[in-house]
C-alpha cells in the first residue's frame, strides 16, 4: 500500500473529526476548574495561586457573571470542597478544605506565564518551567502527552538526532541533566532505544524543567534539571484507563483503598513482537540502519533474519496520609528493552553460518517519602531512594569463533533531609542534607581472543544545601538565593555552588528574569568504540575518577526580559554558559579524534526568543535559538578552539494548536542549521589503513526540516467513560533530514561516507478509554 494512499486516509481521517465536532451542540456542563480559575483571572483582574494537585480532576459550573468575586468563590468552595483564601486584592490561594487550619506559604513559587506555548505549560518566577499533563491540550506530532518530548518545544531544548535519550539542552550532552523520577535518578530515559519516552504519560502528572537557576536542593546535572512526578493526591473515586497506539497497549489506574490509603499504577508493552506496524518500521529502520547488526561482510550473503524486539514499563505507588500532618508515599518502577537479532548467511564457501545477537536494557527503581507538618511555619522532608540500570550485550559470531559480552551497570542509592521553615507569609527558609553513593561496573569478555576485562567504581558524596525565598506582598517581586556544597570522598574535594534566581515586575506587563548558578557531576557517559553495543546504545556510563574522568564543573549566567499581555508573550533571554572537564571520550568524535582521550570545555553563548499569542481556542508561536557553542581541549586542535559537535547555530520552530469543544488538532514547522563534520583531506595516504582528515568539524551538515500533525477527538462512551482517538505524522513531507555524517574504510581501504538519517514519515493512531 503506497504512502500515498496512508497521508490520503489521514487526510480524510482529520477532516472527518472536523466536521464531527463542528455538529456537536454546545450545552452548559460543569467545566475543568483550571477553565473556571482562568475565566475568573480575567472577570476579576486577579491571579490565584495552587498546586496543580488540588484541582485536579475537579468540575463545577461556571459561576455567573453577576455574582461578586467572594460569591463566586462561595459557590465554588461549597460544590468542590477547596478553602479560596484571598491574600490580597489581586491573589488569592487554593488549598484542600481539609487543610484550611495547616495552611502555609511553604512554596513561594509564582507563576507568571500561564499557558505558556499552549494549555498545560507555564512558567514560574523562578525561571522553573511546568509541563501539566493533566490540563496539557496538543502539541504538533504528540497524540500523547509524552513527557520527554514535550519540553522539546521549549526554546533552547532540541535532541540532534531526535532521540529521547539525547537530549541537549543549551549544548549539554544528556548525562549532563539530571533527571529526576519521584526522587529517583534516571539512567535510562526512553524506550525503543531513545525514540519514545519510558515514563507512562497517562500516570505522570507534573514535570518541571529547570535550564539555569536550579534550587540549592539539586545537583548531579551540569545542564539542567528534568523532574517527573505522578499524582500526591489520594482520589475518594477510581480512575482508570485503557489504550493502544501502533506500538504499544498500556493502563493506569488510581485506586482508592480507604480515606486514607490509595494506589497508583500503570503498566505498558510493546506488541512489536508479534505486529509489525508501520510505525515500528519507521522506527526500527531509524534506529538500526547504521548499526552493526545491519552491517553483513560483502563476501556473505544473508539467507534469512529473526528479530525480536520488545519493550515494556511498570509503575506504582503507594500513598498513606497517617494523620493531616504526615505523609507516606512509597515508589517503584521497572522500565525494560529486550532485542534478540538473529541472522543467517551463506559464506563464499557455501557454509551455512548463523550470528545471534542480543541487547537488553533494563532499569529499576524505588524511594520511600515521609513529609510532616511540625507546624503551621515548619515542615520536614525524610526520603530514601536507590536506582539501579543494566545494559548487556552478547554476539555469538560463528564465522570467528567468537562470543563477546559487554555490560555497563550503574547502582545509585542515596538518602535526603530536607527543612522548610516559613518566617513570614513571604519568606521561606530551605535547607538539608544529602548523602548519595554511586557505583558504575564495566564488563567485558571476548572468547577469541581471550580477554575479560571487570572494572568497577564507586564515588560517596556528602552534600548540605541552604536557600532563601522571598516574595514581595505585591507579588512583583521574587528572589531565591541559595548555595550547595558537596564533599566527594574519592578526591577529598569540597565544592561550593552558589545559585540565584530574581524575577521583577515593571510597567505592569514588562518581567525581568536574572539567573545564575555554580554546578557539577561525577558520573558521565563515555563511549570507547563506536561499535560498542552493535553501535545502537554505544553510550556507557562511567564515574569520576580524579584523574583521566574529573569531576566536571559548570558556570551558567541569564538574563531574559518578557512582554505579556492580552495573551501576546513576547521573550528573548541571552545567555552564557562554561562547562569545563568534559572527555573527548564523552563528545563520540568520529574524526581525527576518535581515539584520543583528552580533558577539555566548552563554552556557549546564545539568546533564546519567543513569540506566542494566544487566542480563546487558537495559539501560535514562533521560537527562535541563536548559539554558538566551541571545544577547547588541552592537546586536541593545538589546543585552538573548534566547533562543539553538538552546535546548531539557528533553531526555529514554529506551530499552530487550536482546541474547539472536544477537537484538538496541532501543526508544527522545524527546521535549525547543520551539525559540524569533519570531511577527508583531498589528499589521502592509504598506505596506513587511517584517513586523513580536513580541520575538526569544519564543514556542515545540510539543514534539517521537517513539518509535523496531529489531531485528538474526545467523546462520552456512556456515564463516567470518555473515549478519545487521535491520528499523528512525524514528518508528514517525508523529508530526508542527515543528523549525523561520519567515514570509515572498506576492506579495499576506501573512504566510506555513512548518513545518519532522521525519522521518515511516520504514522501513527491511538484509542483510549478513560473512567
Amino acid at each position: 500500500m503506497s504512502k500515498l494512499f496512508y497521508r490520503i486516509v489521514l487526510f480524510l481521517f482529520l477532516v472527518a473529526f472536523c466536521n464531527f465536532s463542528h455538529g456537536q451542540s454546545e450545552k452548559d456542563t460543569p467545566q475543568p476548574l483550571a477553565n473556571i480559575l482562568q475565566t475568573l483571572e480575567s472577570r476579576f483582574d486577579i491571579k490565584f495561586s495552587f498546586e496543580p494537585k488540588t484541582i485536579e480532576g475537579k468540575q463545577a459550573l461556571l459561576p455567573k457573571e453577576e455574582l461578586t468575586l467572594r460569591q463566586s468563590l462561595r459557590e465554588l468552595s461549597n460544590v468542590l470542597k477547596l478553602d479560596f483564601k484571598i491574600l490580597s486584592n489581586r491573589f488569592v490561594a487554593i488549598v484542600p478544605l481539609e487543610e484550611k487550619d495547616q495552611f502555609i506559604v511553604q512554596h513561594l513559587e509564582e507563576i507568571v506565564v500561564k499557558n505558556y506555548l499552549t494549555k498545560g505549560i507555564s512558567k514560574t518566577n523562578n525561571g522553573v518551567i511546568t509541563a501539566n499533563t493533566k490540563t496539557f491540550t496538543i502539541l504538533p506530532g504528540l497524540i500523547e502527552p509524552d513527557v520527554l518530548q514535550i519540553i522539546q518545544k521549549l526554546p533552547g531544548i532540541v535532541s540532534v538526532d531526535e532521540r529521547i535519550s539525547n537530549i541537549n539542552i543549551r549544548g549539554g550532552t544528556n548525562d549532563q541533566n539530571l533527571i529526576l523520577y519521584e526522587g529517583i535518578r534516571m539512567f535510562q530515559s526512553g524506550h525503543f532505544f531513545g525514540l519514545i519516552s519510558a515514563f507512562n504519560p497517562y500516570l505522570t502528572d507534573e514535570v518541571n524543567i529547570s535550564k539555569n537557576g536550579t534550587s540549592a536542593r539539586y545537583g548531579r546535572g551540569v545542564s539542567s534539571l528534568i523532574s517527573i512526578s505522578n499524582s500526591d493526591d489520594i482520589t475518594r473515586d477510581f480512575e482508570g484507563g485503557i489504550g493502544a497506539n501502533l506500538l504499544s497497549i498500556d493502563g493506569f489506574a488510581k485506586i482508592p483503598i480507604s480515606e486514607k490509603i490509595a494506589v497508583q499504577l500503570s503498566a505498558r508493552r510493546s506488541f512489536t513482537d508479534v505486529f509489525a506496524s508501520l510505525t515500528y518500521d519507521a522506527y526500527f529502520d531509524r534506529i538500526f540502519r547504521d548499526s552493526e547488526l545491519n552491517t553483513t561482510d560483502n563476501t556473505n550473503t544473508q539467507l534469512a533474519l529473526d528479530e525480536r524486539f520488545v519493550f515494556n514499563d511498570f509503575n506504582l505507588k503507594f500513598l498513606y496520609d497517617i494523620d493531616n500532618t504526615s505523609k507516606l508515599r512509597i515508589n517503584f518502577f521497572n522500565i525494560y528493552n529486550g532485542l534478540d537479532y538473529n541472522q543467517v548467511f551463506t559464506t563464499t564457501q557455501n557454509n551455512i553460518q548463523e550470528s545471534q545477537s542480543d541487547l537488553y536494557q533494563n532499569s529499576f527503581g524505588a524511594s520511600v517519602r515521609h513529609s510532616k507538618l511540625w507546624s503551621n511555619s515548619f515542615k520536614t522532608t525524610v526520603e530514601a531512594y536507590y536506582s539501579n540500570y543494566d545494559l548487556e550485550a552478547s554476539n555469538n559470531d560463528l564465522t570467528n569463533n567468537q562470543t563477546l559480552t559487554q555490560e555497563n551497570k550503574v547502582e545509585d542509592s542515596g538518602i535526603r533531609i530536607d527543612l522548610s521553615k516559613s518566617v513570614s507569609e513571604n519568606l521561606v527558609i530551605n535547607s538539608g542534607y544529602q548523602f548519595n553513593e554511586a557505583g558504575v561496573t564495566n564488563f567485558e569478555d571476548v572468547t577469541n581472543p581471550i580477554f575479560t576485562s571487570l572494572i568497577k567504581e564507586v564515588v560517596r558524596t556528602h552534600s548540605l544545601y541552604g536557600e532563601v525565598e522571598w516574595n514581595s506582598l505585591s507579588k512583583n517581586s521574587s528572589v531565591r538565593l541559595g548555595a550547595r556544597m558537596s564533599y566527594f570522598d574519592k578526591f577529598s574535594e569540597v565544592v561550593m555552588e552558589p545559585r540565584i534566581a530574581f524575577n521583577q515586575k515593571f510597567y505592569d506587563y514588562f518581567r525581568l528574569e536574572i539567573l545564575a548558578e555554580l554546578k557539577s557531576q561525577t558520573i558521565t557517559q563515555i563511549i570507547d568504540l563506536q561499535q560498542d553495543f552493535f553501535g545502537i546504545e554505544k553510550r556507557r556510563w562511567q564515574l569520576a575518577n580524579g584523574k583521566d574522568v574529573p569531576l566536571i564543573k559548570s558556570q551558567q549566567v541569564s538574563a531574559g526580559i518578557s512582554y505579556d499581555k492580552n495573551d501576546l508573550l513576547i521573550s528573548a533571554e541571552f545567555y552564557y554558559k562554561f562547562v569545563d572537564n568534559i572527555t573527548a571520550r564523552s563528545q563520540g568524535f568520529q574524526n581525527q579524534f576518535q581515539f584520543i582521550n583528552d580533558i577539555g570545555s566548552y563554552t556557549i553563548k546564545g539568546v533564546d526568543f519567543l513569540i506566542n499569542k494566544r487566542f480563546e481556542d487558537f495559539s501560535t508561536w514562533i521560537s527562535y535559538s541563536y548559539s554558538k557553542n566551541d571545544y577547547t581541549f588541552q592537546n586536541l586542535n593545538n589546543g585552538s578552539p573548534f566547533p562543539n559537535t553538538l552546535d546548531l547555530t539557528h533553531v526555529v520552530n514554529a506551530s499552530f494548536t487550536y482546541n474547539v469543544k472536544n477537537f484538538k488538532i496541532g501543526l508544527g514547522i522545524n527546521w535549525h542549521s547543520g551539525r559540524p563534520f569533519t570531511e577527508p583531506a583531498s589528499a589521502q595516504d592509504n598506505s596506513n589503513s587511517t584517513i586523513e582528515f580536513e580541520a575538526p568539524n569544519s564543514s556542515r551538515i545540510s539543514s534539517y526540516f521537517r513539518t509535523d500533525i496531529s489531531a485528538i477527538y474526545n467523546f462520552d462512551m456512556g456515564r463516567k467513560i470518555n473515549a478519545e482517538v487521535g491520528a499523528s505524522v512525524w514528518n508528514i513531507f517525508n523529508q530526508t533530514n542527515i543528523i549525523n555524517r561520519f567515514y570509515t574504510l572498506d576492506s579495499d581501504n576506501s573512504i566510506l561516507q555513512i548518513d545518519n538519517q532522521a525519522l521518515k514519515f511516520t504514522p501513527n493512531l491511538s484509542v483510549r478509554l478513560k473512567f
